[in-house]
């Protein structure tokens, strides 16, 4: 090839098309996007956002001193405290507990194994008025549970650790489900190969088993955290509903609606849904860090 046949070709113009094109302009298979996402947006600014908005511009009709007062009154940091609190204790039992169940669920076979499995979905499909109820009666002082609890001075019902009972029967099941099949698609041949080098069971566990389960058990600890915080139904038939003592934010903002301080309850609503998005973002923050090391 002459020196006057390279240059021509290397002036020659490119065809069209044969450029990068940018993300946004990038083909798929399936066509649509558009058509997709307006949709996803659509759906979620009625549902998600427009509603979440209201709420917002409902608690800045007060002036911010009238905010502030209504946010940190005794009754609502009292509230703030059962609930938040109840809700972190429940997601922690359950994250461990839930692994527990998971690993049985999938590792092993023994009789009765479908009913269990059954059962570990049964707070989804039960109502949360008749999930209260059965807890209310299970645990309280005359109850199946309560009669051996109340000897030894432990009250469960109407009381704070209720609440905690109530948040743990209904969020049990989104660690579970979430670790579920994680457990299913973790190699058994890695555990046999870190024992075949040496390392005993719990060495097994700690290096291998948990940090593959991490990214999910954050997961499930998240939606259990969050669906605490905001359950209603099966907490107030075993909370008492004891200002300062055993009344949580969500039966507090059902309070204020009745007694039409609309303004109160979008105020207490905000703080709540400031303080979950800053945990989930948090949550979410530690799964991404997670990921980078995988």
């Amino acid at each position: 090839m002459t020196a006057d046949t390279a240059a021509r070709r290397s002036s020659a113009p490119r065809p069209q098309g044969s450029g990068k094109r940018p993300l946004f302009r990038r083909r798929s298979a399936i066509p649509g996007f558009g058509l997709t996402m307006g949709v996803t947006l659509t759906v979620l600014s009625l549902i998600v956002l427009i509603p979440l908005s209201a709420v917002v511009l409902k608690a800045a009709h007060q002036s911010p001193a009238e905010f502030w007062a209504v946010a940190t009154s005794q009754r609502s940091m009292a509230a703030y405290r059962l609930s938040f609190g109840a809700a972190f204790v429940a997601a922690v039992i359950n994250g461990v507990f839930g692994v527990l169940t998971a690993w049985a669920l999938v590792r092993y076979d023994f009789p009765g194994k479908t009913i269990v499995n059954a059962l570990v979905d049964l707070p989804f499909a039960l109502p949360t008025a008749v999930a209260g109820i059965a807890l209310a009666t299970l645990y309280s002082p005359n109850g199946w549970v309560g009669q051996f609890l109340t000897p030894l001075g432990i009250k469960a019902a109407y009381n704070p650790i209720g609440v905690t009972i109530a948040l743990i029967f209904i969020g049990l099941p989104f660690v579970v489900r979430t670790i579920e099949p994680v457990l299913r698609d973790a190699a058994e041949d890695v555990e046999e190969a870190a024992a075949s080098l040496g390392a005993n069971r719990i060495d097994t566990i700690l290096r291998i088993v948990l940090p593959a389960l991490a990214p999910a058990w954050l997961t499930g600890f998240a939606m259990a955290f969050a669906r605490g915080v905001g359950e209603y139904g099966s907490v107030i038939f075993i909370a008492g509903n004891m200002p300062y003592k055993s009344e949580i934010a969500p039966l507090l903002i059902i309070i204020q609606l009745e007694q039409f301080e609309y303004a109160r309850a979008a105020t207490i609503a905000v703080v709540m849904l400031t303080v979950s998005f800053t945990m989930l973002f948090v949550i979410n923050a530690i799964q991404a860090w997670a990921r980078r090391f995988d």
